[in-house]
């Protein structure tokens, strides 16, 4: 069974930096494509960057230059590097695996991010 565990969210000033990590079990950690979403309150879930096992990596117009993907495949974890945050990226994160050959998802069960003076 899938099972991916988010950590690393919290309270951070505008400007600052915080470091998402997501564990992943139950899978074949190269088969799968990783990737964070956000989603704010009333609003929909939206994409912020996807990354494959051969290190192509896509971001959010929003984030482009501020965040950075990177995924660890010896230990099954992927990560989300957030600098320079901003009060608009306070959302719940969540991290998602997309498995390569039939596009099936697997959701976390998400972390809260405030960015906030």
């Amino acid at each position: 069974q899938v099972q991916l565990v988010e950590s690393g969210g919290g309270l951070v000033q505008p400007g600052g930096s915080l470091r998402l990590s997501c564990a992943a079990s139950g899978i074949r950690f190269s088969d799968y494509v990783m990737g964070w979403y956000r989603q704010a309150p009333g609003k929909q879930r939206e994409l912020v960057a996807t990354a494959t096992t051969s290190g192509n990596t896509n971001y959010a117009d929003a984030v482009k230059g501020r965040f950075t993907i990177s995924r660890a495949n010896a230990n099954n974890r992927v990560y989300l590097q957030m600098n320079n945050l901003k009060p608009e990226d306070t959302a719940v994160y969540y991290c998602n695996a997309r498995y390569f050959y039939n596009n099936a998802q697997t959701w976390g069960q998400g972390t809260q991010v405030t960015v906030s003076s």
